[in-house]
């Protein structure tokens, strides 16, 4: 497998470097399941993407007016407006589901249930362990009888009380039951690490449309990653993204030769 990676000053310039370099680098697959079946797509074997003033404005792609072409991302997508009834950032940070929706990145982040052995362990106060907290309606909440935790605050709690050399701040959007859903979630995880007084990101993709999605998802990450580190009283910091499956579906190829200038 070929591993390719890119270093990029800002969140335009690792997607301009992404889509340039894919019709070099990627290859060429026939999708057999999922979303676009049947359909060709371009795809890097491996892609990690380190980005180190990810929070530097825009956000979203610079494109051109001499390319005549529009913006993968519309700025309403992400904080609403316009056509819009729910904005990205609502669907990343709340645990709002509308119907038809199996999951959302924000019901997973912000709703996570606890239940199994770990609800017996919290019922039981086996503080060996389970890392037993109040029920503070932000953190930890109850809702119709059922206990849930609040990613996001649960980590920003634990760094602010016990200190940031801890590797176990893990956001999980995954669950292993996932395998049985026709379209599973892209997202699987956005780890953290606070080091020099500054939080960082460490996210992985399993799939990943690099036109539409990689600038969609990495703006939404990157105004969580704000809000969490001024929650904590820490600096914004740099970014890491992997995907074994970022990939450019074959409706954006002329899109992505007419933004990088390739015959």
């Amino acid at each position: 497998m070929n591993i390719h990676k890119i270093e990029a000053r800002d969140l335009p310039d690792l997607w301009f470097q992404a889509v340039h370099d894919i019709f070099d680098h990627g290859r060429r697959f026939k999708v057999d399941r999922g979303s676009y079946a049947g359909q060709t797509r371009l795809e890097y074997d491996f892609f990690i993407g380190h980005v180190k003033h990810p929070g530097t404005q825009p956000l979203l792609p610079d494109i051109p007016p001499a390319c005549g072409i529009p913006n993968p991302v519309e700025e309403a997508y992400i904080y609403g407006g316009e056509g819009y009834t729910r904005s990205y950032l609502e669907y990343l940070m709340t645990p709002d589901k509308e119907a038809g929706e199996s999951y959302t990145y924000g019901e997973r982040l912000t709703g996570a249930t606890v239940s199994g052995n770990k609800l017996n362990w919290w019922k039981s106060s086996d503080k060996k362990i389970v890392d037993i907290r109040d029920v503070d309606g932000k953190a930890v909440f109850e809702k119709d009888g059922t206990l849930y935790i609040n990613q996001i605050e649960w980590v920003i709690q634990t760094y602010k009380k016990y200190g940031y050399r801890n590797n176990q701040m893990v956001l999980q959007v995954a669950h292993s039951s996932d395998l049985t859903l026709l379209d599973p979630p892209c997202l699987r995880s956005i780890d953290t690490r606070i080091q020099d007084e500054t939080l960082h990101f460490i996210i992985y993709f399993r799939s990943w449309d690099l036109w539409g999605g990689l600038p969609a998802n990495l703006a939404g990450l990157q105004n969580l990653k704000e809000y969490m580190a001024g929650e904590i009283g820490v600096e914004d910091g740099e970014m890491i993204v992997e995907s074994k499956g970022l990939h450019l579906y074959g409706y954006a190829e002329e899109l992505g030769k007419l933004r990088c200038l390739k015959p």
